[in-house]
Order: C-alpha cells, then sequence, then structure tokens
C-alpha cells in the first residue's frame, strides 16, 4: 500500500462514519500509535476538518509508565495536538488474565472518554491482525472470534475505527517517519502475555516458514468476518420469528437445526448486551429447557445471567431475580408515593372510580413482601383465591413473583401491587376511590 495523501483519504473516507464530528487517537507511548498521531496531525494530514485529539491511559502496571506518560506528553506538545492523561485501576476478575483485564479497562475508560458521534482511532495494522486470528483460534473460537478485529464498531457515544488494519508494520512507521524510533509499547516486551510471546518466540519462525503468512491471516480474517455478516443476517431474521414479547418461543427454537438455534440465541443475548456462555454451556443450556417437565422452570446460570423456561418461552434474567423484601410505613393519601428499592421501581397513590374507598383506608398502611398463603377477592363477583393462584392465571412469571409489593391495611390485604385490589375495600363501581400506580415496575408477565 502506497502512503500518498489519496490513498490516505481513501482509508479514511472507508472506515470513519459519515456523521463523525471529532478523531481521538488512543496513544499508547508506543511508535504505533505515535506514527498514526503524526500523520493526521501533519500538514495536509486531518481529514473533514474535524477536530483531533489524544488520550493516554495509564493502567500502572508498568514500572516505565511514567516515560510513556512523557512520551506522549512530548509528542503532544510537538504536534500541538491536545492530549488527555487516564489513570485506571486494573483488577483481573477470576479466568481472566492481567492482559485481558487491562484491556477491558483500557476500553472502558476510552469509551467513557468519547463525546457525542467523535471516532476512537487505534493503531492496529495488519500483523495485529494475524496474531489476533492465531490468538483466537488458539482459544477455539468461532466465526465471529476468527473474524478478529472489524474496522469499525460502536464504541460509547461514538466508534472505534482502526484505519490501518490493512497496513503492514513497518510501512506503518516509514509512513509516520518513526521507522527507527526506539520508544517501546507498554506490556510489548514481557514474554508472559500471549501475544508478546506470540510476537516475539512464535512469528519469527511463522515468517521463515510462511512468507506471507501476515496477509494470507489477515485475508482469512476478512473471510470469517463475512461469513459472520451471513450469520448476524439469518440470526436477525430467526430472532425477529422467534420473538414472543421479551422472550423466545421454545417450540420455535426446538424446530430449528441445532447449529441454526445456537446463532440465534447468541445473537439475542447480544442484543441484550449479554455475552453468550460458552458453547457447551449453552447446549447443556438448551437440552434443560427442551427437557424439563411442563410443570418445572429450568434456569441455567452463568456469571450474573440466567436462562429460564416459562409457558414455552424463554427469558433472559438476572442470576438473583429481584426480591421485595421487610415492611415498610406508606402514607394512604393521594399522590404520596413509595420507593421499593433497586430494580423494583415506586408505587404511587392515584384516582380511580370505583377503587379502593379512601375513607376506609387508615392513615398509614404496611408495604411488605410476599410470605405465602396470602389471600383476595379481586372482585365483586369473584372468589377469594390466594395470591399464588392469581398469579398463576395472569402468567405472572414464577421467578418475578417475590418481587411483588403486597399492601396492608392493620393484618388485611389490600392490594397486590398494581395487578390486583381487594374488592371488600372497594368503594361503589361510580364513586370515587384510589388505585396503586406502579412506576418503573419489573417485567412480570
Amino acid at each position: 500500500m502506497s502512503f500518498s495523501a489519496a490513498s490516505w483519504f481513501a482509508v479514511l473516507e472507508s472506515c470513519v462514519p459519515e456523521g463523525a464530528r471529532g478523531l481521538v487517537v488512543a496513544l499508547s507511548g508506543g511508535a504505533d500509535s505515535a506514527a498514526l498521531l503524526s500523520r493526521l496531525a501533519a500538514p495536509g494530514g486531518g481529514f473533514r476538518g474535524l477536530p483531533l485529539r489524544a488520550v493516554h491511559i495509564d493502567h500502572g502496571l508498568q514500572a516505565a509508565a511514567s516515560e510513556f506518560r512523557e512520551a506522549c506528553k512530548n509528542l503532544c506538545e510537538h504536534l500541538g495536538i491536545p492530549l488527555s492523561l487516564i489513570r485506571v485501576e486494573v483488577q483481573s476478575e477470576a479466568g481472566l488474565s492481567i492482559e485481558a483485564a487491562a484491556r477491558d479497562a483500557r476500553y472502558a475508560a476510552l469509551a467513557a472518554q468519547l463525546q457525542p458521534l467523535e471516532c476512537l482511532l487505534t493503531a492496529h495494522h495488519r500483523q495485529d491482525q494475524a496474531e489476533t486470528l492465531l490468538l483466537q483460534a488458539l482459544r477455539g473460537a468461532g466465526v465471529k472470534g476468527l473474524s478478529a478485529m472489524p474496522v469499525c464498531r460502536a464504541l460509547g457515544l461514538g466508534w472505534h475505527v482502526r484505519p490501518v488494519l490493512d497496513v503492514p508494520h513497518r510501512e506503518l512507521l516509514q509512513w509516520g517517519g518513526l521507522e527507527d524510533s526506539k520508544v517501546i509499547d507498554p506490556m510489548n516486551e514481557d514474554l508472559r502475555f500471549d501475544r508478546t510471546y506470540l510476537r516475539k518466540a512464535i512469528w519469527p519462525l511463522i515468517e521463515t516458514r510462511w512468507p506471507g503468512a501476515e496477509i494470507a491471516l489477515s485475508r482469512s480474517a476478512g473471510h470469517m468476518a463475512e461469513a459472520q455478516e451471513l450469520l448476524d443476517r439469518v440470526a436477525a431474521d430467526d430472532v425477529a420469528r422467534l420473538r414472543d414479547g421479551d422472550a423466545l418461543s421454545v417450540p420455535g427454537l426446538r424446530a430449528l437445526p441445532q447449529s441454526q438455534r445456537m446463532n440465534a440465541i447468541r445473537a439475542w443475548l447480544g442484543e441484550a448486551g449479554v455475552e453468550a456462555p460458552s458453547t457447551a454451556r449453552l447446549r447443556e443450556a438448551l437440552r434443560q429447557v427442551f427437557d424439563a417437565d411442563a410443570d418445572h422452570q429450568p434456569a441455567i446460570v452463568w456469571g450474573n445471567k440466567a436462562l429460564r423456561r416459562y409457558r414455552q418461552r424463554l427469558f433472559l434474567t438476572e442470576a438473583d431475580c429481584p426480591r421485595f423484601a421487610g415492611a415498610s410505613p406508606w402514607t394512604a393519601v393521594l399522590g404520596s408515593g413509595i420507593a421499593l428499592g433497586a430494580n423494583l421501581g415506586a408505587l404511587t397513590w392515584c384516582a380511580q372510580i370505583g377503587g379502593i374507598a379512601a375513607d376506609a383506608l387508615p392513615a398509614v398502611v404496611i408495604v411488605r413482601g410476599r410470605e405465602g398463603g396470602e389471600t383476595l377477592k379481586p372482585a365483586r363477583s369473584a372468589k377469594t383465591q390466594t395470591v399464588q393462584h392469581l398469579c398463576q392465571s395472569q402468567g405472572v412469571l414464577p421467578w418475578m413473583r417475590d418481587a411483588l409489593p403486597m399492601v396492608f391495611a392493620g393484618d388485611e390485604l389490600i392490594a397486590v401491587a398494581d395487578l390486583w385490589l381487594e374488592a371488600r375495600w372497594c368503594a361503589a363501581p361510580d364513586a370515587p376511590g384510589l388505585k396503586i400506580a406502579w412506576n418503573n415496575a419489573p417485567v412480570l408477565i
């Protein structure tokens, strides 16, 4: 690839979204990102007249972190480019390498830095892409993982763009005038890290035996990306057809071939911003969903999420479902409200003809959680029923029944959230009364 001004602008036009309002270079302190920033800041190197700035993330993991900060500051001062220095704390969770934890922390900080419609630019080049494909293959990744790194993806309030993803490393450095740079990127010399080991110990052997490996592997990643795009289209069609409210149809899933079924569920989880469990875990989840008896509600948990089946629908829920516990006083007057706690919303007294007779209510009622055995007469013509039976008849999700706030006047249950009022406490059908509004309520049915 020749780095003429025309070819550079062609690359940017192909990957920077039309609506972009600014460019932000992720500056590590190493030569690659320095070359990218230098080219953008050079006379005639700007793009669409968009403002340009840089961000440096300090992970605090390197003894030379201060040197990298200074390198970034000196470069930006030389180029006249605004620089933001951000310090992050890297916390490695169980099963997550420090390398991956640092990457997650870095991108979370970068995403938080983006203003609306700004593009974060990183200097990932063609060898980075080839290495990513190899690392993903060694982890047993599927088509999506083997697609390696996309040229453009949504990030925060804007996008993450890799404009030099198809550029050889040496050409990138030459292009930025840094081919003789002695600056070393953070974490790029420590063989404990997978990518560094691959780059330092394995890649030279690969290039000796297969000189065109970088090009070939990058091309393979492109083929995988095209295949993933087709899979995404099929999944979108399947999810649209299977969607049943907030859930998916279990009979519809059962009718699909297994590979298509798994593809659809991964896409559905992705829409919710949830990372799918491993292939083995997902297969086992579907086996339980399909094989459980009709009167069972299987729950398959991974991390802080779960898949649950109820009445032939598959739901995505939190692993620990919300529960309303304890007892709280609530003033029984029009407009009075009470917050129920995290993810449970709030109750408010509202006017309703035929609702609960206000003059029959005590000054203060008690709101408490479900204990079991509660009963209520939901209409004048109805029989007294258990709340459990009412929930079953109305299809209230079993794992959400303990989230229902029960409203008591003394020892008598007078309302279950905004679902049912006790008929014996209600005014005449044409008389003014009160009802309960449940604002920001969780999904119950």
